[in-house]
């Protein structure tokens, strides 16, 4: 019988062989299916198919243009986020009147479907560019700060008690002790939301838009062109993952010690 122990560390270069042998199964996969007519093409096109509308897609220039704007929304919702989430987070995971006032709501908030907002947004915003990002923000806020409120919970109540034991006021500790003892946890809670951000991106292009990468999966659905939906969806995925390795890479060099 072959035991397996719990978090065993299997090396950087297993798991490297690991991650590439899923992605490689899948596209296997995908070919098997595709190119043998197992699924019809209208169904699922084959990678060429694939691979040749996003070449052509960068030759004419399309997808540059398509996947900046996408960018813009997709930085501008999160970083708005990002400034009024932060420090509503940690009010409610550090003062319990805060949390009573923020927690409850955002729990409840947080369960609405992003989509529905949509109506709403194009009568209270418009459709302009504000309701595109209006919806990554609506998408992103609600669920930040109850995470980072949970981040800063997780600070240990031994390191609070003994900066008051220390001689510390309540600001000096939560600007000294809290705030930098959470930061490792809470640029994993900002990495693990980017990527939520990317799955608003459709949504939030359903606004009237006539430009970006949902806006154009949107579209390629209208003429049943497959082969644009899946080349959409995989750059966003690229993207989403770019955004995840750097947060991954910036939080390795600042919180090495974590």
């Amino acid at each position: 019988m072959i035991r397996i122990k719990i978090r065993k560390d299997i090396g950087k270069s297993k798991y490297t062989t690991f991650a590439i042998a899923s992605f490689i199964f899948v596209i296997a996969l995908w070919s098997i299916l595709s190119y043998s007519g197992l699924v019809g093409s209208i169904l699922l096109p084959t990678p060429t198919k694939v691979i040749d509308y996003i070449i052509s897609s960068i030759a004419d220039g399309s997808l540059w243009a398509n996947m900046g704007i996408s960018v813009y929304r997709i930085t501008l919702g999160f970083v708005f986020a990002v400034i009024l989430g932060v420090p509503l987070g940690i009010l409610a995971g550090t003062f319990k009147k805060a949390e009573a006032i923020v927690r409850p709501l955002s729990e409840f908030i947080r369960y609405m479907p992003v989509p529905a907002f949509v109506p709403l947004i194009m009568v209270w915003i418009g459709i302009g560019e504000a309701a595109k990002v209006a919806i990554i923000f609506i998408g992103t806020f609600f669920q930040l700060v109850l995470m980072i409120a949970d981040d800063v919970k997780s600070v240990p109540d031994d390191l609070i008690n003994a900066s008051y034991t220390l001689g510390a006021n309540t600001n000096k500790t939560i600007f000294t002790i809290l705030i930098p003892a959470m930061l490792p946890r809470m640029m994993e809670t900002l990495r693990m939301m980017i990527g939520w951000a990317w799955t608003y991106l459709v949504s939030a292009e359903l606004v009237a838009a006539n430009s970006g990468l949902g806006y154009t999966i949107l579209k390629s659905q209208r003429f049943i062109k497959t082969d644009a939906i899946f080349g959409g969806i995989i750059v966003i995925g690229l993207l989403g993952l770019i955004t995840d390795r750097l947060f991954a890479y910036i939080n390795k060099k600042l919180f090495h010690w974590a």
